[in-house]
């Protein structure tokens, strides 16, 4: 007799109990979103969009207002048309003298003249680790003309060219 309500839990239990999101007897298939049925994947939120229209519906009648304001004076209201006509620049131009860099032996000494400029403050950190980033692209570039120059000349030895 408990053998018979032990069955009848595990059946009831398997009845209620919804398929878990991941692993076996899992709702979603590989491959299918859960998006409610129709619904566009990458739909933005409801609210998102209300205040995009809000923007859009209003946007003229508060450009005229802030340059109204910043032509009246308000220096918050010219910052502010400023910045969107004259962005800030990122960084500054950082004048450093670096020899011609034509192959890899040449970065050594252009690597060491930015550590020097570095190390004397005449840049700073951040200033030498983009140079440093620059150069490092133009050593890849240099090591991939290389690479291609010596495949060439492999090729043309065996005659696949």
């Amino acid at each position: 007799m408990s053998e018979e309500r032990d069955e009848a839990a595990v059946a009831a239990g398997a009845e209620n109990k919804q398929p878990a999101r991941r692993g076996p007897g899992r709702r979603f298939q590989p491959g299918q979103s859960g998006n409610p049925k129709g619904a566009t994947p990458g739909r933005r939120h409801p609210a998102l969009e209300a205040l995009d229209k809000i923007g859009l519906d209003n946007a003229q009648g508060v450009l005229s207002r802030v340059i109204q304001d910043a032509l009246a004076g308000d220096v918050r209201a010219s910052e502010i048309i400023l910045r969107r006509v004259w962005p800030e620049r990122k960084g500054k131009p950082v004048r450093l003298t670096l020899p011609d860099v034509n192959c890899a032996a040449d970065l050594v000494l252009a690597t060491a003249r930015v550590t020097d400029a570095m190390a004397c403050g005449d840049i700073s950190p951040e200033e030498a680790q983009s140079i440093s980033a620059v150069l490092e692209v133009h050593r890849r570039t240099i090591e991939t003309r290389d690479l291609e120059a010596r495949l060439r000349r492999i090729e043309e030895v065996e005659g696949k060219v």
